[in-house]
């Protein structure tokens, strides 16, 4: 074999060995699309979120910017997808359906700060069952200590008792820790709880949860704000747990469904 034919067959060879590679690795779909605010970090999250997947080599990641796309075909070619989408999006029933039931049939679905916040005026419940909560609010943006309540699921493990991270914080309703598995939570002794925005009257603040959902798995992390956060390494090894957890890379004791039953 000459060398111009020993040059093509190293062409094919490294052609075949990166398909087989992007073959191996789950795929994601980074959801961005948004109406009214729109946090200015989206951009810089997606790039954070890329480089996750390329450091863990778990995961590729797709942009999606459309939620009319929304499909059983178009969300079947994905294991799971990462919104920091929100606002009064222009879904269809047929959108709603296909997301939800990407969910419940076993992908996942990984929220980040302002995705609670999906068509609420529209007032979709499904959307809210599945992910466990409605963004209320957020009576706080400062530094705040951060209790964690799982020491052992991947998203957490590596947070010690607690810690300090200053950030937009959320509270939600349509929120109860019967149905959800809570990661972390506000210390309240560090916010000042008579805030006139506070709603809860339980004072309960979760900042972080999982649960199953059918077949599928849902992570929410309510930090994600600013670039500060995005930074913060401990924040990336959170998110990269909890994605790699709905992926079914990284494994945790089986939290609540959405439902309030255990799977």
């Amino acid at each position: 074999m000459d060398g111009k034919w020993l040059r093509l067959a190293a062409v094919v060879s490294a052609a075949l060995a990166c398909g087989l590679a992007r073959g191996g690795a789950h795929r994601v779909l980074f959801f961005s699309q948004t109406q009214g605010y729109r946090h200015k970090v989206i951009p810089y999250a997606k790039t954070v979120v890329e480089a996750l997947g390329r450091e863990s080599g778990k995961f590729e990641v797709d942009e999606c910017t459309d939620c009319t796309k929304w499909s059983a075909n178009y969300l079947g070619r994905y294991d799971a997808i990462v919104s920091f989408g929100s606002g009064e999006l222009p879904l269809s029933e047929e959108n709603k359906k296909a997301l939800l039931e990407f969910v419940r049939g076993g992908k996942g679905f990984v929220a980040i700060h302002s995705a609670a916040y999906m068509s609420p005026k529209s007032k979709w419940p499904g959307y809210a069952e599945m992910l466990g909560a409605v963004f209320v609010n957020h009576p706080w943006h400062q530094k705040v200590r951060v209790i964690v309540e799982d020491h052992k699921h991947p998203a957490t493990a590596h947070l010690g008792e607690a810690f300090e991270i200053h950030d937009e914080i959320y509270q939600f309703t349509s929120w109860s820790r019967q149905r959800t598995h809570v990661l972390l939570s506000l210390d309240n002794s560090s916010v000042n709880v008579k805030n006139k925005r506070v709603k809860r009257k339980d004072l309960d603040f979760a900042l972080a949860w999982c649960h199953t959902y059918g077949k599928g798995r849902v992570f929410y992390t309510a930090f994600g704000h600013a670039r500060n956060v995005w930074d913060d390494p401990r924040f990336r090894k959170h998110l990269l747990g909890g994605i790699l957890w709905v992926l079914g890379e990284a494994e945790a004791e089986t939290p609540l469904g959405s439902d309030g039953r255990a799977r």
